[in-house]
């Protein structure tokens, strides 16, 4: 058994230590927003915060997580007001919308750190996120946007 902090929630999960983080949060804690791509961390879907931090939740093993604090895309904000997923919504990003829960917490991640980002912070940032539908421009221009939704300037 684990105990794990999910969304600022304490839950407890019946899996052994080496099991995927992405796993537990979907088949265990029943949280699927956060998505299955590759299983290698090469495509970004399954991106989660742990202290804060984007990770691969694919790779990332259910012992690396106990003891910190786990965000996925439905506890980043409880009612979608983020200025990120508003961006998102505001540039029309999504077209088949997989990609975007790991798209949305890895953009999270670099205004966390980098309130006014520059076209190379968020090409360097979002470099390991795929999106099969080539949303990339409006990816950029919606984190642009968050930026100002946030209060950053640019």
């Amino acid at each position: 058994m684990a105990t794990l902090n999910v969304n600022q929630r304490e839950y407890t999960a019946n899996a052994r230590p080496d099991t995927p983080l992405l796993w537990v949060l979907r088949d265990s804690l029943g949280l699927t927003g956060t998505k299955y791509g590759c299983g290698m961390a090469l495509c970004g879907a399954c991106t989660v915060h742990l202290d804060g931090e984007p990770v691969r939740s694919c790779v990332t093993p259910l012992s690396a997580a106990q003891g910190r604090a786990v965000t996925t895309i439905e506890g980043l904000a409880p009612s979608s007001d983020h200025p990120v997923q508003r961006a998102w919504v505001q540039e029309e990003v999504a077209q088949c919308g997989y990609c975007q829960p790991g798209q949305i917490m890895s953009a999270a991640a670099l205004l966390a750190r980098t309130p006014t980002p520059s076209d190379a912070d968020i090409d360097a940032a979002m470099a390991g996120n795929l999106c099969r539908c080539g949303t990339y421009q409006r990816i950029r221009r919606a984190i642009h946007a968050a930026a100002k939704l946030a209060g950053g300037t640019r």
